[in-house]
């Protein structure tokens, strides 16, 4: 697995997981509460905050027809133009909060829905581009994101197998092999039995890439699990408290619980560690507790050896119990008291 450079952070092999604060429609159309919530994403571990760059106009169009009406989601009975009208992000915010997020020390870029939010974030000189899940499909807006040579995230949350490979495949036509997929379930929130994170390693193999996660599950058991299996990118969305409500509020996390993920991640990051059957100098003094050879009952010289006399037992300074059985009708070559370590010049 090759490693992908964004701004100051390297994500790949042996690199820190990449944590992606999620911003989407949680700032309420409130610039300062945009702001209180990219100032929270920082304090809780985030490397990077992420926003979106479209208007409903770019993304759809003002129709009320069967089509354009939202079922089966958290968002029922609306338009789509007007739930985007609600949870989409000003574009002259973005410029004023990039400086924000830099300032604190956050990776500051966005997923663009056309190819007017790619010139748009061109102009920020963001130094990586999202592909949401539902536009990973799109593969002329996919080439144009690819095609400004800068590391290319993309989400597969409504992607089949062959959805994925033409991304990928339309990236690297274009001369960008920048390339991270993410493990995606498009539901909101999302089952955790629909996780399927056996597919992480999977999609390493297949394509390739570096891989990571975009979780909408509730909680942070899913994207903890995701690190072990490989993940080095993890995206939530991030809100400064759920009941200040919104489109994206119910799946959406807290900043304790944002701050306890990665947290988290970071610790099973250290528990991976790295193959090796060395011992640490911790254990090697531990080692004196393992099983060993000793004498247990009084022992006149001479007097044969047998398992009644000696046992394997703790602690271990005597020999290794492998030998038990070798030294069993064996003598002993002088008297040895009860509790003695057994060692081979004690025996004939």
């Amino acid at each position: 697995m090759k490693k992908i450079k964004i701004k100051n952070k390297f994500i790949g092999e042996q690199e820190p997981c990449f944590i992606i604060a999620e911003l989407s429609a949680n700032h309420l159309r409130k610039f300062e509460l945009a702001v209180d919530t990219i100032k929270a994403a920082k304090k809780s571990g985030a490397d990077a905050i992420k926003l979106q760059t479209y208007t409903p106009d770019t993304i759809t169009i003002d129709s009320d027809n069967e089509y354009f009406k939202i079922k089966g989601t958290l968002w029922d009975g609306k338009t789509l133009y007007d739930l985007y009208k609600e949870a989409y992000t000003p574009w002259e915010w973005q410029q004023k909060l990039q400086k924000i997020a830099e300032d604190l020390g956050l990776i500051f870029f966005s997923s663009p829905f056309d190819k007017t939010a790619v010139d748009f974030l061109e102009g920020l000189n963001v130094p990586a581009y999202k592909v949401a899940s539902f536009e990973i499909t799109d593969i002329p807006l996919i080439e144009y994101i690819a095609s400004k040579g800068k590391p290319i995230i993309i989400s597969t949350g409504i992607a089949t197998l062959a959805d994925i490979e033409e991304a990928v495949n339309a990236c690297k036509r274009m001369g960008n092999e920048q390339i991270i997929l993410l493990k995606c379930t498009s539901a909101y929130p999302a089952p955790i039995e629909e996780a399927n994170l056996l597919t992480i390693p999977n999609m390493v193999d297949t394509f390739g890439t570096i891989v990571g996660l975009s979780d909408h599950t509730l909680g942070s058991s899913v994207a903890i699990a995701s690190v072990a299996l490989g993940a080095k990118v993890i995206e939530k969305h991030f809100i400064l408290y759920r009941d200040l409500g919104g489109p994206d509020a119910a799946f959406s996390m807290e900043p304790e619980e944002f701050k306890e993920m990665v947290k988290s991640v970071r610790d099973v990051e250290k528990a991976l560690g790295k193959v090796s059957y060395e011992l640490s100098e911790k254990v090697k003094k531990s080692k004196v507790f393992a099983r060993s050879l000793f004498v247990v009952k009084d022992m006149k010289e001479g007097e044969l050896i047998t398992g009644e006399n000696v046992r394997s037992i703790r602690p271990g300074y005597g020999m290794h119990p492998k030998y038990l059985t070798e030294i069993i009708g064996k003598k002993t070559r002088k008297d040895v008291k009860k509790g003695t370590p057994l060692s081979w010049d004690l025996i004939e």
